[in-house]
């Protein structure tokens, strides 16, 4: 094993990875499901490429194509490609708020409130109000109602949005809990918006159907790269008029490319690879040994583990969590705190 680091240490190229001459150093990196290396499909997918159209005019036919696709897969009527999942999530909290003053309602751990810069203070002028979850693994309706500022009060920023995300921390969110929010948001005339950067492993580990899950958000954000392992890029999926402002807030924020069927190919192969093709119940099933082991030694976890995450408590086996990214690296492997994500690699 440790003789596999060094590939890591030097440039490797993807035409030894698929030729096998060779392993991808993503087989020894398990800081994130982001680190993944593109399949040789992937990259034929590129090549594949007949038209090479202008994204900005909607003329690029492999992403109208990728686009069609996924709103066919979701459900929803209209689908905008955009560059990263934190563009997915800020373009689509400012398409869904107008005026201020606003706020919006989520999880404390989530990734809009504490990993995209601040984006909705900045972007949207929006009051963040988060909220931890009582059963550390999921918000619930009641947690949910006693946070959203409902009331005319000109002291408060009235909520218009509520974010989720799921997979978090690889926890799934109940499908019933979903409902029950939703059903309160569509009452209070309140915006409901998923952070779905890994909803693909909701659904590889049954945790609900693709069309379901989805028809309880007015708009869900959907990565490609996060454990599907494309290249880049994530999908924001809605009504018709929806995708028409975040396609307006793209523009705006520098997200509108031109010939980027050279991203959205390989994307589409990835779904279709990956999700479609079953893929990612293999992480799932390699995370479940890994907690397995981890019990065997001792060991107990921070969080129960869903899907391809595996977060442990290293004091409850005695281990010092300082010392985890040095006794990686003498083993070979890239590897930071307590959390061990598994992902689909070549």
């Amino acid at each position: 094993m440790a003789s596999s680091s060094s590939e890591t240490q030097k440039d490797v190229k993807f035409e030894d990875i698929a030729q096998g001459k060779i392993q991808s150093p993503a087989a020894y990196d398990f800081r994130s499901d982001t680190v993944t290396t593109p399949t040789p499909s992937m990259l034929q997918s590129i090549l594949n490429i007949s038209v090479h159209g202008d994204d900005v005019f909607s003329e690029d036919t492999t992403t109208n194509n990728l686009e069609s696709f996924i709103m066919s897969l979701t459900g929803k009527p209209a689908a905008c490609f955009v560059m990263s999942g934190t563009m997915g999530n800020q373009v689509s909290i400012r398409s869904h708020l107008t005026q201020p003053p606003h706020s919006i309602v989520m999880d404390s751990r989530c990734h809009i409130f504490n990993y995209e810069a601040g984006g909705a203070a900045i972007l949207s002028q929006a009051q963040m109000i988060p909220v931890k979850p009582a059963n550390g693994e999921h918000l619930t309706l009641e947690e949910v109602k006693d946070n959203v500022i409902d009331s005319d009060d000109i002291h408060y920023a009235p909520t218009r949005l509520i974010c989720l995300e799921n997979t978090i921390n690889g926890i799934i969110m109940p499908l019933e809990e979903i409902k029950k929010i939703s059903a309160f948001a569509k009452e209070k005339g309140i915006k409901f918006h998923l952070d779905g950067a890994r909803l693909w492993n909701v659904v590889a580990a049954g945790g609900g159907d693709l069309k379901e899950i989805i028809s309880y958000f007015d708009s869900v954000s959907l990565c490609f790269s996060k454990g599907l392992g494309a290249p880049m890029g994530s999908i924001v999926i809605g009504e018709k008029d929806f995708i028409g402002r975040v396609r307006h807030f793209r523009k705006m924020v520098g997200g509108a490319t031109r010939q980027i069927g050279i991203a959205t190919a390989p994307a589409r192969t990835a779904v279709e690879e990956v999700f479609l093709g079953g893929r990612l119940t293999r992480t799932h099933e390699l995370a479940k040994r890994l907690e397995s082991s981890w019990a065997k030694l001792g060991g107990k976890l921070k969080f129960p583990c869903h899907t391809n995450m595996v977060w442990l408590d290293p004091a409850s086996a005695g281990v010092d969590e300082s010392d985890i990214p040095t006794e990686a690296k003498k083993a070979g492997l890239k590897w930071e705190f307590e959390r061990i994500v598994v992902h689909h690699r070549k």
